[in-house]
């Protein structure tokens, strides 16, 4: 950040008026203050255009203090904002996800018991199932 001085000048225009010219001083903010501020924010305990009115200061710089000194908001994220109504078919979809899971571990589980009682039985049989059962069509 660079520094301006607070310079007031009084001149002549050429219609004989006297003019002010105003150039505001530049403040350097303390990395505890511009922390403290932007939990401020965050907490909703002062709003972001209350905040630049208040202390003078552009929102530009805020929303550079929010990104750098927040844990939530890191420039370059995307919030997906979605309608109830898609929360809902999100849910939704959640849950038949869960049941198709189960019911498919269940097959898994039937399978891997068939596969091992054709396995004993063989043993028991002397007879090797698996390659002397020939499906019919």
């Amino acid at each position: 950040a660079f520094k301006r001085q607070q310079i007031m000048a009084n001149s002549k225009s050429k219609t004989g008026k006297s003019t002010k010219y105003e150039i505001r001083q530049s403040r350097i903010f303390s990395e505890s203050f511009k922390r403290e501020k932007v939990e401020d924010i965050l907490n909703k305990r002062i709003s972001i255009i209350e905040f630049c009115k208040l202390w003078d200061v552009s929102s530009t710089s805020v929303y550079r203090w929010i990104y750098q000194y927040s844990p939530h908001y890191k420039k370059g994220t995307k919030m997906i904002v979605q309608q109830d109504s898609e929360e809902a078919k999100t849910q939704e979809l959640l849950k038949k996800v869960a049941e198709l899971e189960r019911i498919l571990g269940q097959k898994q589980m039937e399978i891997d018991y068939q596969s091992k009682l054709i396995e004993i039985a063989s043993k028991e049989l002397d007879i090797d199932l698996k390659k002397s059962f020939k499906p019919t069509l």
